[in-house]
């Protein structure tokens, strides 16, 4: 097959969002602000420029519910109708097919708020989708496995997205869904939280037109390759896993980051962090086991003596 060229493309520039966890209260389920995460983050992220389009990597709803996902299409919406710019959504594994899909429809929304995805063939209820802006080909895959944590792109996604990266796109191609396909040893809890079954997406991928995969999940950020194709994991909305906690634990703190990928050039393609300035950054929001997903007591706050040598 053949791949897009990065010296032909014209440049692309996304804002990659993931795991707002909103509810219809506003509220995660761990009692963070939610909504109000996100609205210090597009906020924060007013003086972007250049934007061609929102993409929002699944976890849209900590409860699963259409109210939530109504919240974080309205805030988003908001900002991407500004633009002019549409707006894209995968699901998360604390989604559910039926709130996501009252809500945000295909997952794909244009600068004014009109579905002008097109579902892949041959799928039951699973919320995969494809949209283009500016030759630029957008596909959304559903990882979603009701109940788990983990994903799996089931065998008629990956045949529709087989059929579909026949035909390569104008600039090429870039993929969204939840669950990264890569995981490090820095975190072993990623394996078997992620995707499932990375080796069969990589088959269908690999020597495409793909330029990247957009993922969330880990609430942090993350890059590596899957069949040579670049993967990025953009941090969380709602939190941030924090990785020097002890591996035997997952802690989560405060503080809203994004993501602001440029496709075309030299370079392509970028990434790059954005980091809201929220004054409770930080501050431990829980600590779970990563087997069970059951919070702990554990304290891994800095010790009393890193505090003295701060001061």
């Amino acid at each position: 097959m053949l791949q897009a060229s990065s010296e032909r493309a014209l440049p692309h520039r996304i804002l990659h969002l993931s795991d707002t966890h909103v509810t219809a209260s506003g509220f995660d389920e761990d009692g963070v602000d939610a909504l109000g995460a996100l609205d210090q983050l597009l906020h924060d992220c007013s003086h972007l420029t250049n934007l061609d389009l929102v993409v929002v990597t699944g976890d849209i709803a900590d409860d699963g519910s259409a109210e939530g996902c109504a919240l974080v299409r309205d805030r988003v919406g908001r900002f991407a109708g500004s633009r002019g710019i549409p707006h894209l959504y995968a699901t998360g594994n604390h989604d559910r097919r039926p709130g996501f899909s009252s809500a945000l429809g295909t997952g794909h929304l244009d600068g004014h708020g009109a579905d002008v995805g097109v579902r892949l063939d041959g799928l039951d209820d699973e919320r995969a989708a494809v949209s283009s802006v500016g030759g630029l080909r957008l596909i959304t895959l559903d990882s979603l496995v009701p109940g788990a944590a983990h994903g799996i792109v089931s065998r008629a996604q990956l045949d529709a997205l087989r059929e579909l990266l026949r035909d390569p796109a104008p600039h090429g191609t870039v993929l969204a869904l939840h669950h990264p396909p890569i995981h490090t040893p820095t975190a072993p809890w990623m394996r078997e939280a992620g995707l499932h079954n990375r080796d069969e997406l990589a088959a269908v991928i690999t020597g495409t037109d793909v330029v990247a995969v957009l993922c969330g999940h880990f609430h942090l950020q993350f890059s590596g390759h899957l069949g040579g194709i670049p993967v990025w994991a953009t941090p969380g909305v709602v939190s941030r896993i924090d990785l020097t906690a002890p591996q035997h634990v997952i802690r989560a703190v405060q503080g809203a980051g994004a993501t602001v990928i440029d496709l075309g050039g030299p370079f392509s393609p970028s990434f790059h962090v954005l980091h809201a300035r929220d004054p409770q950054v930080g501050e431990q929001v829980y600590v779970a086991d990563p087997e069970t997903w059951q919070f702990t007591t554990e304290d891994c706050a800095p010790p009393a003596a890193l505090e003295h040598v701060r001061h």
